[in-house]
């Protein structure tokens, strides 16, 4: 009997916490659910890990900013290519985890934006069966300034959300 195969977003960034939550998903979810599968003798599922970076908007600097300092089109398109490079550079990272599990299909996304918004329009766009984000695990004081993407898109996508921390080392 063949398993349904699901959608799975997984937040990607350049933090440790965001490859933690991807690998933990791939483990505890993904290999875990294709083990079930072969011990009850059903089909394997293959299960699609879309993973989506919100990159950071260019910032549209002025000519002048407010001590005099001249922004050329150099240091806009250098800061610009290293946006780039950093997206590419956590896609990498993230596919080389995805590897280790042949029974799963890797999709990549990234937009541009603000994370809370990129991650809440992707997954209405998707529709995946649920999000895994991973938790800088801010305290109380840090997250009312920072504020917590994680708890932005608990409230407000329409899928289920698996927030994962990395234990304390």
């Amino acid at each position: 009997m063949a398993i349904a195969s699901r959608r799975i977003v997984v937040a990607v960034d350049e933090s440790e916490e965001s490859m933690y939550a991807l690998s933990w998903c791939l483990k505890n979810i993904v290999a875990a659910s294709a083990t079930d599968a072969a011990e009850h003798g059903g089909d394997a599922r293959k299960d699609t890990i879309v993973l989506l970076h919100a990159r950071r908007p260019r910032t549209i600097y002025p000519p002048m900013d407010g001590t005099g300092y001249l922004f050329s089109a150099d240091i806009v398109e250098g800061m610009e290519r290293y946006g780039a490079q950093l997206s590419k550079s956590v896609m990498e990272k993230a596919k080389q985890l995805c590897a280790e599990f042949p029974d799963v299909v890797v999709e990549t996304r990234v937009e541009s934006g603000d994370p809370r918004d990129v991650i809440c329009e992707a997954v209405e766009s998707i529709k995946p069966d649920i999000l895994v984000m991973g938790s800088h695990g801010y305290g109380p004081i840090k997250r009312a300034f920072l504020g917590s993407v994680s708890s932005h898109c608990a409230q407000h996508v329409k899928c289920p959300v698996l927030i994962v921390k990395m234990p304390k080392h």
